[in-house]
């Protein structure tokens, strides 16, 4: 059993399945850039020989992080997001700035969210949110011992109330599948596996 707030390094999980190999790519196009994400075109050799395209959106790698205060309670920001309209309970999470260590960007995100400054960060799995169209990853922190720092830090098209939940509270959440953003959910959870929520 592993101590709380370290991965199970002796776990000894089954094995990843066998490697494919990687399809050939014919050629690649871009079909479109800007400072936020880009997208291109890769047009594949599949294995009967024929070729089909495949778009990828590209995006810079990002941190999430899992803020829990010295007196247990864990800090979510409610947050509108443009893209489906709804404003909805998340964790700090953002984009790493070019040249950034993952680390600093957690702590950068965490303060400029939340308001608070973490006493430890965990490193918890990394995960790609949406690898079917994205190489995009997301390293994700448990930040523990947070305590408050100061005002937020907003960027101007961000929308954010920030408010505190025991550990009963957000399993609550998650029960009642109100944790709809995956990054919030999977940090939540495994904050949970990690023994790194109490009750």
């Amino acid at each position: 059993m592993s101590q709380p707030g370290h991965l199970d390094r002796s776990a000894n999980p089954p094995a990843n399945p066998p490697a494919f190999p990687p399809f050939e790519v014919l050629r690649t196009e871009r079909v479109y850039d800007s400072p936020w994400c880009g997208l291109r075109r890769d047009i594949l050799r599949l294995d009967d020989g024929r070729e089909q395209e495949h778009h990828v959106f590209e995006i810079s790698p990002a941190v999430c992080v899992l803020p829990v205060r010295t007196d247990g309670r864990i800090v979510l920001v409610g947050q509108f997001r443009h893209p489906h309209g709804k404003t909805h309970w998340e964790v700090a999470a953002g984009r790493i700035n070019a040249g950034e260590a993952p680390e600093d960007a957690a702590r950068r995100e965490l303060r400029e969210e939340t308001g608070h400054r973490a006493g430890r960060l965990v490193p918890l799995p990394g995960f790609y949110p949406t690898n079917g169209i994205s190489a995009h990853w997301s390293y994700l922190y448990a930040a523990l011992d947070c305590e408050p720092e100061g005002a937020l830090e907003l960027d101007p098209c961000e929308r954010l109330i920030v408010q505190t939940f025991s550990p009963a509270e957000c399993d609550a959440l998650l029960r009642a599948g109100r944790i709809e953003d995956g990054f919030s959910a999977l940090a939540l959870l495994y904050g949970r596996l990690f023994g790194l929520l109490g009750e």
